[in-house]
Formats: structure tokens, sequence, C-alpha cells
């Protein structure tokens, strides 16, 4: 009798081979259910498998699709190349098509916000000031959204940059608070690892078990005055983000 392992194993191997390819749908859990003579749980089970491994996403509307895992490398030097005002990409778009791929940042919202005690800190700031607070996803186009981000912005700064406003921003934020005088020179950044919530399972289409990479990222300018504050998420089976050539201090 097949069991689930059996009925995940089967059509991993398919998806392995190309069979079932990225994008397309498995067959219905009705067509599972005749094909292998199995129960729905066994289906059911089967399937949450799959999706556990990052392999597959469910929708109500299209049923089970096969989700891509094609690696993205994003090299630190994205930002140094879209500091000069006016360019028409902003880094995810430069480094995605660096790589062959046709990146898009999607503009999702924009709000003012006050500012709680971890973002005032953050941007040296008074708990309760004025933030613009930004929602974007990074997207390969048509559909696959790779990341999710959100930022806060002190509200002076953001008005300056036309932050404040709705719509993507073209050329990057980058480019945008550069041209508005407040050209972003240091960044620290802190990457961690963790489950994702179930909202950012949703908006990623990955399963509860996909492990996803926790970025924040402070941006100041020369001055050492905060700008941004960032918080991106993306599964840890996407994206790598590279550090590279870095100085190093010593003999």
């Amino acid at each position: 009798m097949t069991s689930s392992g059996d009925l995940s194993a089967e059509l991993r191997r398919r998806i392995a081979t190309g069979e079932y390819a990225v994008g397309a749908k498995l067959p219905t859990n009705a067509q599972l259910m005749a094909d292998h003579g199995v129960s729905k749980a066994t289906v059911t089970k089967a399937i949450a498998s799959l999706a556990d491994e990052g392999l597959v996403y469910s929708s109500k509307r299209a049923g089970t699709i096969v989700r891509s895992t094609s690696s993205i490398a994003l090299p630190l030097s994205r930002y140094g190349q879209v500091l000069a005002p006016g360019g028409p990409a902003g880094p995810w778009e430069s480094a995605t098509a660096a790589l062959g791929l046709d990146g898009h940042m999607q503009f999702v919202s924009v709000e003012r916000v006050h500012a709680d005690a971890g973002l005032a800190g953050l941007l040296g700031l008074t708990e309760g000031d004025e933030l613009v607070y930004r929602v974007r996803q990074a997207v390969i186009l048509p559909s696959d959204v790779v990341q999710l981000q959100h930022a806060w912005y002190p509200a002076p700064i953001a008005e300056a940059a036309g932050l404040d406003r709705d719509g993507k921003v073209d050329g990057g934020v980058y480019g945008a608070l550069a041209q508005a005088g407040h050209k972003p020179a240091r960044a620290s950044e802190t990457v961690g690892a963790r489950l994702p919530t179930e909202d950012e399972a949703a908006q990623l289409r990955i399963g509860g078990r996909v492990w996803v990479i926790a970025l924040e990222r402070l941006t100041r300018d020369a001055r050492g005055r905060p700008l941004e504050v960032l918080r991106a998420v993306a599964p840890a089976d996407r994206l790598q983000f590279t550090y590279d050539d870095l100085p190093l201090s010593g003999d």
C-alpha cells in the first residue's frame, strides 16, 4: 500500500527531473488519490511534506504549485552602484539584472507612524516622533516574491526625498536620499535566521517550516546621522547575501 512517504518521494522525484517544472501545477488531490490508490489524508500529508521542504506551495485558487528554489546572490556592492541620483534602477533591479533575472521592487504601502522605543533608539529620535513607514516586495517577474522589506525613515528626511508618497521610487531609495542631500555613507547589518510567521509564509509562498533570513540594516550619512532602518525577510533557500571585497585591518 502506498504511504504518504512513498507518494511524497514519487512527487519529489518528478519535480527533480523537471516533469513538474517550476510554476507547474501538481495533479489535483482527486487525481493523486485515483492514480495512487490512496486516501485524501495520505495525499494531504504528502503535499504538506513537500511544502515543508519548500518544493511546492498551495493556493486555494490555483492548487499546488511547484516553487522555484533557485538561489540569488546579492553582493554588498549593489548599494554603491545606485548612489548616483536619477538612475533608472535600484539595488534589487541592478543586482538581479547582473544575474540575467528580471527583478522589480514592488511598492506595497506607505504611512506615517510614531516611533516605538526600539526604532527611536536606532534612528536617534525620541519615542513617539513621526516616521514614514514603507513596505515593499522584491519580486522576480512576473510574480515570484523573494523578499519582504519594511523600512522606517525620520519624517523630515522622508519628505525631502519624496519617500512619503505612494508608489515605487525610481532608481531606488538610496538614490532618492542622495538627491535630497542625504547621501548614504555607512550601513550596519545584522543577519539571523528563524521560522516565518504565518503572514510571511503566505506572502513568500513557502511552508511554515522553511527557514527565512531576517536582516536588519541601519543606514547613516557621512556625519553618522541615521537615515533608514530596514528589516527584510527572505527564504533562506533563495537569497545569499555576499559581503564582497571588504577591507581588513591589520598587518
